[in-house]
C-alpha cells in the first residue's frame, strides 16, 4: 500500500450482522482523511454498488467532501480489495472484490488483511439487503476503541430565512437519516397522492425518481457547493441555482416527495437576498438531504422485479436467424 500510516485506525460496524472491521487510515489523500476522523462517529444506512459490482457505499455527513480534492487518484478497478474511499459524492466507500466500473476515486486508507473475509461476508449479505430483502443495515463509522454515537451537521446562515429554512432542512434530515423516509416508503408501496404512473403504474414512477433524485444531489446541489466554493461571481451562482434545482424538484414533488419541493421553493425565494456563505450553508445542507433521500431510494427500489433479465456473455449470445 502507498502512503504512510497516520496512526488513526476506523472501525466499520454492521450491528445486525455482527461483523465489525477496521481501517487504517493513510496520508495518501490527508484532506480527506481528516475530514472522515473529525467527523466520527456517526451511522448511515448501508448500500452497495448497483452497477459496478463488489463495492460498498454510504452517505457520509461530511458537507466538505462535496469540495475538498483528493491529490491521490487512481482508478477503482486498480485498487487492492479493502481499499477505503472518500468520495465527491459524499460517500464512503470500501472495494472488497472485482469492480467493473473506470472512476477515478481518492484513498484514505486500507481494510487490515485479517478482516478481509468479515468484509467479504458484509458485502454479499448487504447485497442481499439491497437488492431483495430490502431489510435496512446500518453502517457505525466510529474511531477504533471508542463509543460509537451519531450526529449531522447543522450549519447556520446569517439571514433570517435561510437561518430557518437550513434548521428545517436539517430537523427533516436528523428525521429520516437512519429511519425510512414516509414519502419514499408510501411511494414504493404504491400510494402516490398525485396518482403519478400512467395508467395506475409504480415502476415508472419510481424509476424516474430514482433518476432524478440522484443527479439534483450528486450534481446539481454538489456542483453549486463547488462552484461556491471557487469563487464563481454570486450573480453567476444564483443563475444556476434557478436553472437547475426547481424543475426536477418540482418534478419530484408531484411524484410525492413534497417537502423536497416546498424546500425548494423557500431556498428560490431567498436566493437574491443570501450572500456567499449563506448561500453555501444552505445548499450544503439541501445536498446532505437529498442525498440521504438519495440512498433511500436506491435500498427501496424494487431491483429483483427484473431478476429474470440476465447478462449475456458474446459467446453465449445467440446469432439471430
Amino acid at each position: 500500500m502507498t502512503g504512510t500510516l497516520s496512526g488513526r485506525n476506523v472501525e466499520i460496524a454492521w450491528p445486525d450482522l455482527g461483523i465489525t472491521v477496521t481501517a487504517e487510515l493513510d496520508d495518501r489523500n490527508a484532506v480527506l482523511a481528516d475530514a472522515l476522523w473529525e467527523s466520527l462517529p456517526y451511522q448511515s444506512l448501508q448500500g452497495h454498488a448497483l452497477v459496478a459490482g463488489e463495492h460498498l457505499y454510504h452517505a457520509a455527513p461530511i458537507p466538505s467532501l462535496l469540495h475538498l480534492h483528493g491529490s491521490h487518484r487512481f482508478d477503482r478497478r486498480e485498487a487492492p480489495d479493502g481499499t477505503v474511499f472518500c468520495s465527491a459524492l459524499q460517500h464512503l466507500g470500501i472495494k472488497y472484490g472485482t469492480l467493473t466500473e473506470p472512476m477515478p476515486a481518492s484513498p484514505v486508507g486500507q481494510i487490515r488483511q485479517q478482516d478481509m473475509p468479515a468484509l467479504t461476508e458484509a458485502g454479499r449479505a448487504i447485497w442481499d439487503a439491497v437488492y431483495s430483502t430490502k431489510k435496512p443495515i446500518l453502517a457505525e463509522v466510529r474511531r477504533a476503541g471508542t463509543a460509537g454515537g451519531h450526529r449531522i451537521p447543522h450549519l447556520n446562515a446569517a439571514n433570517p430565512d435561510a437561518k430557518q429554512l437550513i434548521h428545517d432542512v436539517y430537523t427533516e434530515t436528523d428525521r429520516i437519516w437512519l429511519a425510512e423516509p414516509a414519502e419514499l416508503g408510501d411511494m414504493h408501496r404504491g400510494f402516490i397522492p398525485s396518482g403519478a404512473g400512467s395508467f395506475e403504474t409504480v415502476l415508472p414512477t419510481l424509476l424516474f425518481v430514482n433518476g432524478e433524485t440522484r443527479p439534483l444531489g450528486y450534481a446539481t446541489y454538489g456542483g453549486l457547493v463547488r462552484a461556491a466554493v471557487a469563487d464563481m461571481p454570486m450573480e453567476s451562482l444564483r443563475q444556476m441555482a434557478r436553472l437547475l434545482v426547481g424543475i426536477p424538484a418540482e418534478f419530484l414533488g408531484y411524484c410525492g416527495l413534497e417537502k423536497l419541493w416546498a424546500f425548494t421553493q423557500r431556498f428560490l425565494a431567498c436566493l437574491d437576498h443570501l450572500d456567499r456563505d449563506d448561500f453555501l450553508a444552505v445548499v450544503n445542507q439541501m445536498a446532505l438531504y437529498i442525498n440521504c433521500l438519495g440512498g433511500w431510494n436506491l435500498h427501496l427500489f424494487p431491483w429483483d422485479a427484473s431478476d429474470h433479465l440476465r447478462q449475456q456473455r458474446s459467446a453465449a449470445v445467440s446469432q439471430p436467424s
